[in-house]
């Protein structure tokens, strides 16, 4: 395993519910590059109001996390969201299951900031 591997096991139910929810997986696949809910929504085309539960429900399974706060093209402060992880792996061979997961880090965070992607 490597360094960003971390392997755990206390947040299985958060995890495996929200990544059981419709559109998380796309709300995460679109989160590669800091976005805003309403970014989000129009990206996958989903309801702004289920684009903001799923958004919850990945930020308190530790997959998504609010990286600040921007204007919208209207004037408000709206908060901007990235995921956390890269790659995420199930083992379900226990009693419960457990997650290995390649966290994001901030290096590349930057890197792809820079780039554009």
């Amino acid at each position: 395993m490597s360094r960003r591997t971390e392997r755990t096991e206390g947040n299985s139910t958060a995890v495996l519910s929200a990544l059981g929810s419709k559109y998380s997986a796309e709300i995460l696949c679109a989160a590669g590059t800091p976005k805003s809910a309403q970014a989000l929504s129009d990206d996958i085309e989903i309801p702004i109001a289920t684009c903001y539960r799923r958004i919850e429900e990945l930020v308190d399974a530790g997959l998504l996390t609010c990286e600040g706060r921007q204007l919208s093209e209207e004037g408000r402060r709206t908060n901007i969201y990235r995921r956390t992880v890269d790659e995420l792996e199930v083992d379900f061979s226990d009693e419960q299951p457990s997650f290995s997961q390649k966290r994001r880090t901030e290096a590349k965070n930057r890197l792809q900031d820079k780039l554009g992607n």
